[in-house]
């Protein structure tokens, strides 16, 4: 059982596959298991990382409480541990927070960052206003609302269930995971650092509109944007395949070699 050491806390990590790196970073609901629709499918192609975050799935959490600040050095201990290099960090919703500070501490491992349904806790007064107001409107919805369409919760009522039932498997709640936000990286750090950034988002997504994600591309020179059509927050789950494609293909394009300092 593959255990990294993230400054003495025990980070449970799985690694399948071979060939370019694709590590992906789990939401507030999420662990290491809710990314099997994509290491089935992309592990043929790609060496697919999963982690477990501190508090969720198989990793320690017996810590009483648990810091946002924290998850970072979770992401770069399975780096390190796997001694990855030009790795491709995948986050899913707050799981893009930790996915884009772990890329900025260790950029010689890192060679981009795709912010899934996230703004990856970028510091820009523009950006926090407009994520806020999104936010305003998604409260208004149930929980699962916001996450999975309705047609999707009608017609798959198993897989529903399924994704209810994931987060059971967590000590840590989206309550738990204080200053996750606080201190975000500034536009200009992510510019310094080398590692290219990408926005991938989808058209139905209740938490954080395409105007939102759309603006935060403008801002952000040089960085891609991937709107998938119909698709919802949990793009991951409801519509793997468009995931997944979109995912391959960044990982294919992202790839250009840093220019030497």
């Amino acid at each position: 059982m593959p255990i990294a050491d993230s400054d003495g806390t025990s980070i449970y990590y799985e690694r399948h596959g071979s060939g370019p790196a694709i590590l992906f970073v789990h939401g507030s609901g999420g662990h290491h298991a809710a990314w099997w629709q994509q290491v089935a499918a992309l592990r043929e192609e790609f060496t697919v990382v999963t982690v477990d975050l501190r508090g969720f799935g198989k990793s320690d959490s017996s810590m009483a409480e648990f810091d946002g600040q924290d998850f970072p050095g979770d992401v770069v201990a399975v780096l390190d541990a796997e001694d990855l290099t030009d790795a491709m960090l995948v986050g899913q919703s707050i799981g893009s927070v930790a996915a884009l500070r772990a890329g900025l501490l260790r950029p010689e491992r890192v060679g981009s960052v795709v912010l899934g349904h996230s703004l990856g806790g970028i510091s820009h007064p523009e950006l926090k206003e407009l994520a806020a107001a999104d936010r305003a409107e998604a409260v208004k919805l149930p929980v699962i609302d916001r996450l999975l369409t309705k047609e999707f919760q009608r017609s798959r009522p198993d897989l529903t269930f399924l994704f209810q039932q994931m987060g059971t498997f967590n000590v840590a709640k989206m309550a738990d995971l204080r200053n996750l936000d606080t201190n975000g990286p500034s536009l200009d750090d992510i510019r310094g650092s080398g590692v290219k950034v990408a926005f991938l988002a989808g058209e139905k997504d209740a938490v954080l509109g395409v105007k939102t994600v759309t603006r935060a591309h403008e801002l952000l020179d040089g960085s891609h944007l991937e709107i998938v059509p119909g698709a919802p927050h949990s793009m991951y789950w409801e519509v793997p395949a468009q995931y997944n494609a979109a995912v391959a293909q960044l990982r294919r394009t992202l790839t250009a070699p840093k220019e030497a300092a």
